[in-house]
């Protein structure tokens, strides 16, 4: 029995050094966001609104450019919320009427095309545009047929798109989302606004971790990433795209057999569609700005609310970033952009680093019962892996105040005080989506193709 325990004490040193050590790696790399973070909000404070406060949508100027914007929806089987977010569109957008709403149908979605045929009798700002081939495809797929109905209004109407708006068939949109688009526009390639989950009822932790999470990475990451000058990631959903650079984009997909802005070869193309604005020079920024109504302006969603469903989301994103788009995107840019592409693409590894040490807590409860119970008695640690291990201790609990920070200032104080526990939660899916990502991704390398393993929407945020 001695010989087992020496053996489960030896394993357990071995984890516990690896996991501390990746642990302070990523809690340094983690840390350094933070402090730039922190530096630019007081820089930004002392230099612009020491005498006057950030200015609301309502004051923005006129856009000096006239140009209608098209919204772009891919739809596959959304017939249960597709509806509802045309609605809201219709009603909230009422007072911006230079725009044109594409709704990305498949032919074999009869459900989703008779919901879109219906609202767009409602609204001449609907247009229903029928996919090549049968669904689904991917996202990227649909997302050019509905470019290429675009083009095709502009030789027919002598018209000209100024911007091309993302959205997906879930969101929510607010009303003044389009003006900052219409005037922010004419001087930035892109502009992203921030994504803003709504937890489902009855799906406190699964539901619940996406506000944790995007309240971080659309409260600070992104801010810090725009910071620094690295490319900024769209987020597919409540961005615009500066016209003239997506026909760029097209152009060189062009020169390689593509058919559009949007690469059909990928399950991630709003990341990607983001790293090649950058890498032509254009520039994208992230608005957090409040609308007249008081409240960020943003698109409000729900996420997935089952462990399932948010596994199979969470499995596309890190085969899209971090493994296929190792393949896709390279290592390329400045300092800057290789401290980001490899933050977007440690994901993987992170979860290794998870199982280990949620593997070392096990042991060191067994451990821990042994010696209670006088079975076996651990040599002490030595005092160098004590110090790491406080030192861990202490950037843990920094990491759990700054979340609880960016999510109180987004959804107050109830869900700050929830963040921390469902960060075990969000550590388990990000494990399971792992294990699904990398199988899937091995299944790719011998010569599987990528699957789109869309994420189904059955909530909507209105009535939530």
């Amino acid at each position: 029995m001695t010989a087992i325990f020496s053996w489960i004490a030896a394993v357990q040193y071995e984890l516990l050094m690896f996991s501390a050590f990746w642990f302070l790696i990523g809690a340094l790399d983690d840390l350094c966001i933070d402090i730039i973070w922190i530096v630019r909000h007081i820089y930004r404070r002392a230099a612009f609104y020491l005498t006057t406060k950030p200015i609301r949508v309502q004051q923005l100027p006129p856009p000096s450019q006239v140009g209608k914007l098209a919204v772009f929806i891919a739809t596959w089987q959304e017939a249960a919320v597709i509806g509802a977010m045309l609605g809201a569109c219709h009603g909230r957008w009422s007072k911006h009427q230079n725009h044109t709403i594409y709704v990305g149908c498949y032919p074999n979605d009869l459900a989703g095309i008779e919901v879109v045929t219906r609202m767009a009798r409602k609204s001449l700002k609907i247009r229903l545009v029928i996919c090549a081939n049968p669904g689904p495809t991917t996202k990227a797929d649909c997302l050019n047929n509905l470019w290429h109905a675009m083009v095709e209004d502009e030789e027919a109407n002598g018209d000209r798109i100024k911007a091309v708006v993302l959205h997906d068939a879930e969101d929510l949109v607010h009303a003044d989302e389009l003006r900052i688009y219409d005037r922010l526009i004419e001087t930035k390639a892109a502009v992203q606004l921030p994504v803003i989950p709504m937890r489902v009822k009855g799906s406190l932790w699964i539901s619940g971790h996406y506000c944790d999470e995007f309240a971080e990475a659309h409260g600070k990451t992104l801010m810090v990433r725009e910071a620094i000058g690295a490319a900024l990631p769209l987020a597919g959903v409540g961005c615009a795209i500066n016209r003239e650079i997506l026909e760029k984009i097209a152009d060189q997909a062009a020169i390689s057999g593509g058919h559009g802005p949007f690469d059909i070869g990928s399950l991630t193309e709003d990341y990607e569609i983001g790293l090649k604005i950058g890498a032509l020079g254009g520039h994208t920024i992230l608005v957090r700005m409040l609308g007249a109504d008081g409240n960020l302006v943003g698109t409000r969603a729900c996420f997935p609310d089952t462990l399932s469903a948010s596994v199979r989301q969470k499995s596309r994103w890190l085969t899209g970033i971090a493994l296929s788009g190792w393949d896709r995107v390279g290592w390329t840019g400045s300092v800057a952009e290789l401290w980001m592409l490899l933050r977007d693409r440690k994901a993987v590894f992170a979860a290794a680093v998870l199982i280990a040490a949620y593997a070392c807590i096990i042991l060191t409860g067994i451990l821990a019962v042994a010696s209670y119970t006088d079975t076996y008695i651990s040599a002490p640690f030595d005092e160098g892996l004590i110090i790491l291990l406080k030192i861990n201790a202490a950037l843990f609990i920094w990491r759990l105040l700054i979340r609880a920070f960016v999510v109180w200032r987004q959804y107050g104080a109830i869900e700050a005080l929830y963040s921390a526990p469902r960060l075990v939660i969000a550590n388990i899916i990000s494990i399971i989506a792992a294990r699904k990502a990398v199988a899937q991704y091995l299944r790719h390398c011998f010569g599987g193709a990528l699957t789109w393993d869309k994420t189904d929407h059955t909530h909507f945020p209105e009535g939530l």
